[in-house]
């Protein structure tokens, strides 16, 4: 049988067909326009995400048996407020996760009703970027449309009702709205109260792996598809892919080395660190996760590349690099503000320690190891909770550097393992399509069956007991530069 991965991206959707082996046999990916209505400001209409990926799935089953096909599912942008009226048509464009518009809202949620009340009803603070700031700004700001409400969703949630008929979404999606119980998986009365709306403007909440219902026979009909296709909830992009990767279960990490950084742990047990330092979000496999995001990682070797350096081979400038732990030269990653674990949009990227003889060579270097030195940052928060990890996973543009993956294991101190087959929440998504359709009978037996590693990266004691030295000097770098940051960014 085959499954179906939809992953509704940020500028495009991208869609995978998998049989139950795990062999894709196609990907097609359509993309849609972004908008930017005012400065900071980021939009879609979900219409697209709708109309492209019908279209993608139209093109990605040409020339196959479209009767195989037994399930969909999902991973998607996360945190995007969708808003529907009594008639279920969307009232205004839906706003996204990297829109900025929210600093005011976002304030008032950490400051006025607190963090350590949020945490308390939510297991997480609020990030400008979160749904819940979303719907208070357009209930201070568009009171109009707020309140023709009937239905609140987030993107991947928005097809699914389309082709299903049925409002739901996923307790990995869900954990980022800030409206949401993480620890007890289901919705937040006290933060509903708070946003100034009601339970049964809320979706369904399902398990990621759960199926939701099934096509509806015009949307079936137009695909060439059966009724009895079944769609699974799927999960935020972050967890699908982490499905992706095999990383389920107790105490497995991913780590993702795109434009931003995130490092993903699976953990069995509910868990929050002291200081919401790190995401406590519910997991696609049924458990939970922590998750650390920066937001330049291999953005920064871009920027320091492309605009700085002025080259597009990367390979040949890391091949300068001579002697890893020995660099002089310190490098805070924080070219757009920081996320985790610092929470600081005044934040700024930072080079230390040059002097007359340093190198073209000794910058670069300090680059790959300031983004490794930040995400050991998120690391130890983890391990501050007593999660024990000796390896993770590895991906993203980033993770195609060998050198880059010597540093982070040894940086980190574990082994770095890279798996045979990288797609992403699409993979996730189908993987996910594949268990609600009963192929498998959980996530962690299909990742354990369908996922395999095909390089392992080991530490070197010497190098870690180098690199150990260095991260103790790096970590104190942000905490003495931090109150001149903020006198920077006010005068911007």
């Amino acid at each position: 049988m085959y499954y179906i991965g939809i992953d509704l991206g940020t500028s495009a959707v991208k869609l995978l067909l998998m049989d139950g082996k795990g062999t894709i046999h196609n990907v097609v990916s359509k993309e849609y326009p972004l908008y930017f209505p005012h400065p900071g400001w980021s939009e879609q209409n979900p219409e697209d995400w709708y109309e492209k990926s019908m279209d993608g799935l139209s093109e990605l089953l040409y020339g196959f048996d479209k009767s195989k096909v037994a399930g969909i599912s999902f991973g998607g942008q996360m945190h995007g407020l969708v808003i529907l009226d009594e008639q279920d048509r969307v009232i205004r464009p839906a706003i996204l996760w990297n829109d900025g518009r929210t600093y005011e809202e976002n304030d008032y949620l950490n400051r006025t009703v607190g963090k350590e009340t949020l945490s308390r009803y939510t297991a997480n603070i609020s990030f400008t970027g979160f749904t819940a700031p979303k719907l208070l700004w357009v209930k201070n700001k568009e009171p109009e449309n707020f309140a023709r409400i009937k239905k609140i969703m987030l993107p991947k949630d928005y097809l699914a009702y389309r082709m299903t008929g049925v409002h739901c979404t996923d307790v990995s999606d869900a954990s980022g709205m800030l409206l949401f119980d993480v620890k007890n998986r289901c919705w937040s009365d006290e933060m509903l109260e708070i946003c100034g709306v009601t339970k049964d403007m809320m979706a369904q909440v399902f398990e990621s792996y759960e199926c939701v219902g099934t096509l509806l026979p015009d949307v079936a009909e137009k695909l060439g598809l059966s009724t009895d296709v079944k769609v699974a909830a799927g999960a935020g992009d972050n967890a699908a892919a982490a499905v992706g990767t095999g990383t389920v279960g107790d105490g497995r990490c991913n780590i993702s080395l795109g434009t931003s950084g995130t490092i993903f742990i699976s953990m069995k047990e509910f868990g929050v660190d002291q200081f919401n330092a790190l995401h406590a979000f519910g997991h696609a496999d049924g458990h939970y996760h922590l998750m650390g995001c920066m937001l330049s990682a291999a953005s920064c070797n871009k920027w320091w590349m492309d605009d700085i350096v002025g080259t597009k081979d990367y390979a040949a400038e890391q091949s300068k690099i001579a002697k890893l732990g020995e660099n002089h030269v310190y490098f805070l990653p924080y070219l757009m503000g920081e996320r985790s674990p610092h929470n600081d949009p005044d934040a700024r990227g930072t080079f230390i320690g040059l002097t007359m003889d340093t190198s073209r060579a000794d910058m670069t270097q300090a680059v790959l190891e300031g983004v490794a030195f930040a995400l050991r940052d998120s690391f130890e928060v983890a391990k501050a909770l007593g999660v024990t990890i000796g390896r993770t996973k590895i991906c993203g543009g980033g993770a195609k550097s060998p050198l880059w993956k010597t540093i982070i294991a040894n940086v980190l101190g574990i082994k770095v393992d890279v798996i045979g087959s990288e797609e992403g929440p699409a993979m996730g998504g189908a993987m996910l399509a594949a268990v609600a359709c009963g192929e498998y009978a959980s996530v962690e037996e299909i990742a354990e069956k369908l996922v395999k590693v095909v390089d392992t990266v080991e530490p070197d004691p010497e190098l870690t007991a180098k690199y150990e030295e260095r991260y103790q000097k790096f970590k104190r770098i942000y905490p003495a530069c931090k109150e001149l940051f903020a006198e920077i960014s006010d005068k911007e």
